[in-house]
Parts: C-alpha cells; sequence; structure tokens
C-alpha cells in the first residue's frame, strides 16, 4: 500500500509539474472572430491578448500555407509554419515568448503556457486557416488529451487535424518554446507518449 501511495504521489508531481489540469473546457479563444486573433496565457487560459489581423498578416498565412498545396503531408508541414508564425506575432504582443515545456512552477511568470493554452491556441489558428480556406487536406477538429495519472502519464492537452482519408493528427505545440515548430504526430501513435513526460 505504501508503494502504491508513493507512486501516485511521483505521478501527481509529475502531472502539476507538467502544468497542465486533467480537465479542460474548449475556451472561447477557440471561437474566430474577423480580424482578430486571441492568445491565451498564465495557465488555463486564465489570461488573453486580442490583435487585430491585418492584410500583412493574412497574406503571410496565405504564402505559407500555399506551400502545402500538394499533398495531405506538405500541408501538414506548412501548418507547422502556420503556427510558428502565429506563436511569433502573439508573443510580441503578450511582451515575452513562452519556454518549452512551461513546470507549474513557471504559472506565475508573465507570458507562460500550458498545455491548455498551448492547445487552445493552436486550435485558434487552426480554426482561421479553415475559415480562410487555406486548408484543402485537413479539418480541425476538437482538442483531446492523454494521461489519467494512473497509467504513468500526467494530463496533456492537444489540437487535432483530420484528413480526407478520416486519419487524426496531434498537432502539439506545448514541447517547443513561442515560435518553435509544433509537433505533427497521428493521433493514435501520439496516445501511447507521454509515460513519465516523454515527447
Amino acid at each position: 500500500m505504501k508503494k502504491l501511495l508513493s507512486g501516485l504521489l511521483l505521478l501527481s508531481a509529475g502531472a502539476f509539474a507538467s502544468g497542465c489540469a486533467p480537465d479542460f473546457k474548449e475556451q472561447k479563444a477557440n471561437v474566430v472572430v474577423p480580424h482578430k486573433f486571441v492568445a491565451c496565457y498564465s495557465y488555463g487560459c486564465r489570461k488573453r491578448v486580442t490583435y487585430a489581423i491585418t492584410q500583412q498578416m493574412n497574406d503571410r498565412f496565405a504564402a505559407i500555407m500555399s506551400e502545402g498545396n500538394g499533398s495531405a503531408e506538405a500541408e501538414r508541414q506548412a501548418i507547422r509554419r502556420a503556427v510558428a508564425y502565429y506563436e511569433d506575432l502573439s508573443a510580441v504582443r503578450i511582451g515575452t515568448r513562452d519556454d518549452p515545456k512551461s513546470p507549474v512552477a513557471a504559472s506565475g511568470k508573465h507570458g507562460q503556457m500550458d498545455c491548455i493554452d498551448e492547445s487552445t491556441n493552436t486550435k485558434h489558428v487552426l480554426l482561421y486557416l479553415q475559415a480562410r480556406q487555406l486548408l484543402a487536406y485537413h479539418s480541425v477538429q476538437p482538442n483531446t488529451s492523454r494521461g489519467m495519472l494512473i497509467d504513468g502519464r500526467y494530463p496533456h492537452w492537444t489540437a487535432v487535424i483530420k484528413d480526407t482519408s478520416g486519419k487524426k493528427w496531434a498537432v502539439d505545440s506545448w514541447f517547443e518554446p513561442g515560435g518553435g515548430m509544433p509537433d505533427v504526430d497521428p493521433l493514435d501513435y501520439w496516445r501511447t507518449r507521454g509515460v513519465m513526460g516523454e515527447r
């Protein structure tokens, strides 16, 4: 019994260190507002910054996504670059760039993001791309999670896209600093990862 309790405490510590919550509701930032971007930060989307989408931004996103016109794989790579560009834009408005894998100890540090912030922001920009018809091979899906503590993994959230064959892909931006390109992996594979904090 003592070993079991010790193990659960260790896993709980890992969960809290991740800075991500076991339960999560879709955030308002996921709603696309014409001509505006929203970026969550400060853990659990407690704070948000809103800024205007300029024509220059629209043109840049269109140029990035045009590089992915050839195939679903090319489009996924373009999505990675588009998310990174959005994060660069948001970092300027927030006033700082978030660290990779922000731990709970950084929750009071301005501009830091947990996986709820990251997955919410990623879905937000994906919905923007979809609304502008810049996604030819994918559609945006509800965010999802993995990990239940008792399976050796802390709760962790990701944005999700589905290709035209029906296969789902995780778009996970938490492991890179702000402006870094997110991981895009098959969702089934992504669900098997994360044991003791592995990528």
